[in-house]
């Protein structure tokens, strides 16, 4: 969790009273809703001197003050994991994740995680993000391969987080989808955690957030296309569930896709989507730096088998 020094927010004449969590927010106070909310709980948040819930309006003449506990020792074991390091300096770390690397711990993945390889990389990394997401500016799904930055410091994850936030990063994707998509184009859909399955994200939610996808055709062949993807927002599964929505679901995405996703000659193990552009200012210098990563092994393999069909 970030620290900072807060001085009481004074609430102005609302026309149209919000919940607490997205007000903070949408006043630019550099946290997640996650992490509003969890400090909400712990009662580190206080509407005119007394605890309040998330779900609580902001009204005027409240007045908010915020309490940002300094970061807790981590409890995570530090692993000795491999990574493909692309940058590194004082402030941030570049990586080509791996398949099958999950980013932080969660439910069934308490250990192997990219969070325990780079405790063990650098050893003075904190809390910055959250105890269990040091670093942890944003995410890529464990079988989503490519190109991600890890900050360093409360400052560059503030930093970072902030063009994540107002979508100033740039963003490429590769994908090879079912089916011959016949032109470029955007897919524009809401979505959100879908109402029954809530391991899935869907436009089926109760609280949809606007989400869009620009597309370009790479090369097409007999029964799938390769594409390069420009997500202009960041919502969990938004590709897969994008392309999905068009048709053209990634091919080894079983969880949107279905059978239809590996109905192949070939054998793809994951959804074949990489993270192949990553650009962004330098939270330090303010220089515009730029990475890239090739299509990894598996993806060029399969490429290779269509290419000869």
């Amino acid at each position: 969790m970030p620290t900072f020094p807060t001085s009481p927010i004074l609430v102005p004449d609302e026309r149209n009273p919000e919940r607490i969590d997205r007000y903070l927010i949408k006043k630019g106070l550099p946290l997640t809703r996650a992490q509003i909310q969890r400090l909400i709980s712990e009662d580190q948040i206080l509407v005119n001197g007394l605890p309040t819930r998330a779900s609580y309006k902001a009204k005027r003449g409240d007045r908010i003050e915020i309490t940002i506990p300094p970061p807790q020792p981590l409890d995570l074991i530090p692993e000795a994991i491999p990574l493909e390091i692309l940058y590194e300096d004082a402030y941030l770390i570049v990586l080509n994740k791996a398949a099958g690397m999950v980013v932080h711990p969660a439910p069934g993945h308490y250990e192997g995680t990219m969070v325990h390889a780079l405790l063990h990389h650098c050893k003075d990394l904190t809390g910055i993000g959250g105890r269990e997401r040091p670093g942890i500016v944003h995410r890529l799904d464990k079988d989503t391969t490519g190109v991600m930055v890890i900050a360093k410091t409360d400052e560059a994850h503030r930093k970072l987080s902030a063009q994540f936030k107002d979508h100033s990063i740039d963003r490429k994707y590769l994908a090879l989808v079912c089916g011959k998509v016949k032109k470029a184009g955007k897919v524009t859909l809401a979505i959100g955690r879908d109402r029954i399955n809530r391991k899935k994200i869907s436009p089926r939610s109760a609280h949809l957030r606007e989400a869009e996808t620009d597309y370009i055709i790479r090369e097409r062949f007999k029964s799938a296309t390769f594409v390069e993807l420009s997500p202009q927002t960041g919502r969990t599964h938004q590709i897969r569930v994008h392309m999905n929505h068009i048709g053209h679901p990634l091919i080894g995405d079983k969880d949107y896709g279905g059978k239809r996703t590996t109905a192949f000659e070939f054998s793809a193990q994951r959804q074949m989507l990489h993270a192949t552009v990553l650009g962004f200012v330098h939270p330090q210098s303010r220089e515009t730096l730029h990475f890239s990563s090739p299509s990894p092994p598996d993806m060029a393999a399969i490429l290779s088998v269509l290419r000869s069909e």
